[in-house]
């Protein structure tokens, strides 16, 4: 469990700070800036305008979080770990909604096709 004083430290890091660092992971992998996009889009509910916005803006990860126009509800189908917690029993709401992102971003380095990373039946 993380104090208050990590929580407010990665809630202030700025989203367009950590974004590149999404890329780079997928990319490292063989997969694309337009599949982290589709991602970010499907979890959030930003458009790509919306994101370019908010990576200008340099807003923090909890504004990011908290400003997202429509979480996806299909996010609770998302299970496993990340940096060994598991996501779906993370008490805080705000990391939990990031974890989430984390998880899937992971999940497409890992080659998962899309269609399973965005929990299509």
């Amino acid at each position: 469990m993380q104090s208050q004083k990590q929580l407010e430290r990665v809630y202030g890091m700025i989203f367009g700070d950590v974004y590149p660092l999404y890329i780079a992971k997928a990319e490292k992998k063989g997969r694309t800036k337009e599949e982290v996009d589709e991602i970010i889009r499907w979890l959030t509910g930003y458009s790509d305008g919306q994101l370019r916005g908010l990576i200008e803006q340099r807003v923090s990860l909890r504004e990011f979080i908290a400003g997202a126009p429509g979480m996806n509800p299909d996010r609770a189908l998302i299970k496993g770990t990340v940096c060994g917690v598991r996501v779906e029993e993370i008490e805080d709401p705000i990391m939990r909604e990031l974890r989430y992102l984390d998880k899937l971003i992971d999940e497409l380095a890992k080659g998962r096709p899309m269609a399973k990373i965005l929990r299509k039946p």
